[in-house]
């Protein structure tokens, strides 16, 4: 294990290959948010990054999870059993300081999150930017997915994403997921000149809605 002055990081062992955590440490945590990334894209994304930067500060810690594939430096992303398999890999990791896990991700990272939160005693779900369809094809959901997580969930969802826009997303019975919007970005939630709020702004919507969120559940 190495670290350095933000961040502790630990290479765990799982049946997909070595994966890798980023740990950002709340001094007195009462939670863990556990988060993966997309397919097209590793732990720098902006989303993650800023809440690995906001919530140590609200009592959570945050690792930040590079799946198997990522760690080792492949391009494309394996077939979702295999993801999810990573992600089981490194849950003893992630549970090894005996506090709640909120499980969740990015675009695929999402959908790993949701599909095997049930199974690995996940105290919630956070999908950030869920691919509800591939783009053009609504027809071809994934809500399933979503509305299946068993747990306490939040969609964080830019207003133009084309994954699927906030309006697309199904009704559920309450208490099934709640859901942020962030008014014009995009699946990486970039936000264009002539939007009405700033990129910092559009960023700490994305913080402020998780931090109020998941302050009942630990």
């Amino acid at each position: 294990m190495t670290s350095d002055t933000s961040d502790t990081t630990e290479t765990v062992d799982t049946d997909a290959g070595p994966a890798r955590i980023t740990w950002h440490r709340a001094d007195r945590p009462r939670l863990v948010l556990a988060l993966s990334h997309g397919a097209g894209g590793g732990i720098e994304a902006r989303d993650l990054r800023a809440l690995a930067a906001a919530l140590p500060g609200h009592g959570v810690s945050v690792a930040l999870v590079e799946q198997p594939w990522r760690v080792a430096g492949k391009k494309l992303a394996p077939a979702p059993k295999t993801l999810d398999t990573g992600w089981r890999g490194v849950w003893p990791a992630l549970a090894a300081p005996g506090l709640p896990v909120i499980s969740g991700g990015r675009s695929a990272g999402a959908r790993v999150a949701c599909r095997t939160a049930a199974g690995l005693g996940a105290r919630a779900v956070l999908a950030l930017s869920f691919p509800l369809h591939p783009p053009g094809k609504p027809e071809k959901s994934r809500a399933a997915e979503l509305l299946g997580a068993g747990v306490p969930t939040l969609v964080v969802q830019g207003g133009n994403d084309p994954f699927g826009r906030p309006q697309e997303f199904p009704e559920a019975p309450e208490g099934t997921y709640d859901l942020v919007e962030v008014p014009y970005g995009d699946h990486g939630f970039a936000v264009p000149k002539r939007a009405e709020i700033t990129q910092e702004r559009a960023l700490e919507l994305i913080t402020e809605g998780v931090v109020k969120w998941a302050g009942p559940l630990g």
